[in-house]
């Protein structure tokens, strides 16, 4: 027998549904802020559940018809049910950034983040709701009727939180001023939110030309040939970079070159889907945006337009996020391409046959950018082959929740054992072209969290984000004849200043010797 019920009550039911059971990081979060240690803000966190199913019952009134109620709600659980689950296991938030990155996620990124405890989040919070909405039956009344029921459902929605904003208007005067950061945990409200302002800003700009910048770009003729290995790292957190004064050793082999090590290196963003189009584009952070990066040039086109670099991008994470779309692109990810696979394919193989593509171009200078999987998370123990499981115990599971803060910052720091390796690698690859200047640059798209308060991997908004998730590993090599070309008492004087991505675009010009009007030695490492 079928349950026979109105539209506005299996929304009101859903509304319910969605407070009770999708908005655990909300109330923790608020009852942070406002303990519950007295009856005021008891009933504070009380009007906050109130509101948002108001709020809630308002939004899917006004989207509800015969047509779209079902669809709509069904959808929206089985999200919610995900979105649920990673703010809870994680304590990430849902926002437009967010979803860019989770959209640009490839499946091998997305197996590491299945769990069992995914598949219970989705069955009872997502399908097991969703089956109800789905065989349950919709009692339709006539036009008028259906009109006045949605007009009153309204209407009380709209007196409810009207209510409860004015009954607690002191106490939302300070919500919304000094705890803004606590509507970002709304679910689902919050995450359709986000999903508004990423489809307008994908869809705002979507016929733009792409413009060019840097048209004059040249290199003087009698400059020495420039090879230069650029490698963008994976959530490499600069405080646990031995280099750093980190307790532990985990740049053993680093530490035997001669490097600048950037101490205070900042990231554009907490994601890689935001800090790559950032780092390599000419806008600085705070003017920076990511459909002005994606109809703009950057340094790599630069680069192109001086018609004497050759440029090569090898990508062992998920892509270049646009950044490579005009120069060529080798996947790395792939055992076709990369001969250093077992369970997934090593960073450590991106540099096979990088002497045959630099010998082809001897003509030319060269820029070889190597995207890394480094430590991307949560399953830092599949970053390193065994050789490199120097600290034990290890957090094998991506559940970082279960496991103890000192086992995942064991798998996480041997990930950087190995990326040190890599490195070390590079280095040695560069010290091989005595006939050309040599660079190796290296900077991390963002840092990690690794449970500090409860907070995990990264994402969160920058304006919240914690230290761990902007500050990142940085440094510069040079070869002995680059280093006669170069100011090295500027260059050193640099190391211990707060630095970010911003400067990346100009320094990469800088050590080309890049002659163009976008060019600004404020910005370049070398100046």
């Amino acid at each position: 027998m079928k349950i026979r019920i109105s539209q506005q009550r299996l929304i009101l039911l859903a509304s319910v549904f969605f407070v009770l059971f999708d908005n655990y990081p909300l109330f923790s979060n608020t009852l942070k802020a406002y303990p519950p240690d007295n009856w005021t803000n008891i009933l504070y966190v009380l009007s906050v559940a109130l509101l948002l199913g108001a709020v809630i019952n308002l939004l899917f009134t006004l989207l509800a018809s015969k047509y779209t109620t079902k669809p709509l709600l069904i959808l929206t659980l089985i999200i919610s049910s995900f979105t649920t689950y990673f703010m809870n296991t994680y304590n990430v938030v849902i926002d437009d950034s967010m979803i860019r990155n989770a959209l640009q996620t490839d499946l091998h990124e997305t197996l590491d983040l299945l769990s069992f405890k995914l598949l219970l989040y989705v069955f009872f919070l997502g399908l097991l709701p969703a089956w109800f909405v789905y065989n349950v039956e919709i009692e339709y009344g006539d036009f008028k009727t259906e009109v006045m029921q949605k007009l009153k459902s309204i209407v009380l929605s709209l007196a409810l939180i009207a209510l409860v904003v004015v009954s607690f208007g002191k106490f939302y005067a300070s919500f919304f001023r000094e705890h803004k950061v606590l509507r970002f945990y709304s679910n689902p409200t919050y995450w359709i939110y986000s999903i508004g302002w990423y489809v307008q800003d994908t869809l705002k700009n979507k016929n733009h030309a792409l413009k060019q910048i840097g048209l004059d770009a040249k290199i003087e003729d009698n400059t020495t040939r420039k090879i230069i290995f650029m490698v963008v790292g994976e959530a490499a957190r600069a405080d646990h970079f031995s280099l750093n004064s980190y307790k532990r050793e985990t740049n053993p082999q680093l530490k035997t070159e001669d490097l600048i090590n950037y101490k205070k290196m900042y990231s554009c963003g907490t994601s890689t889907a935001y800090s790559v189009p950032c780092m390599f584009s000419i806008y600085t952070r705070s003017s920076y945006s990511y459909q002005k990066a994606k109809y703009t040039e950057n340094v790599l086109d630069v680069l192109k337009h001086t018609g004497k670099v050759a440029i090569l991008w090898r990508d062992n994470n998920s892509d270049s996020k646009g950044v490579a779309d005009r120069v060529r692109y080798e996947n790395y990810k792939t055992p076709k391409n990369n001969p250093v696979c077992d369970d997934e394919c090593r960073d450590i193989g991106m540099l096979e046959g990088l002497d045959d593509f630099i010998q082809k171009n001897k003509e030319k200078n060269i820029l070889i950018v190597l995207h890394q999987m480094g430590n991307h998370g949560p399953a830092y123990y599949k970053r390193y082959t065994k050789e490199y499981e120097k600290f034990t115990p290890v957090c094998k599971t991506n559940q970082l929740e279960r496991c103890k803060k000192e086992s995942i910052a064991n798998a996480y720091d041997n990930a950087l054992l190995y990326t040190d390796n890599f490195l070390e690698k590079v280095i040695e690859l560069a010290k091989n072209y005595q006939k050309a200047d040599t660079a190796v640059l290296y900077m991390s798209d963002h840092g990690e969290s690794l449970g500090e308060n409860g907070i995990y991997l990264h994402g969160l908004p920058y304006f919240i984000a914690p230290d761990a998730q902007k500050h990142i590993g940085s440094f510069l090599w040079l070869d002995e004849a680059f280093k006669k070309e170069l100011n090295m008492t500027k260059i050193i004087s640099k190391k211990d200043k707060k630095l970010s991505h911003d400067y990346l675009f100009h320094t990469l010009l800088g050590l080309f010797g890049v002659k163009t009007k976008v060019y600004e030695p404020s910005l370049d490492l070398t100046q």
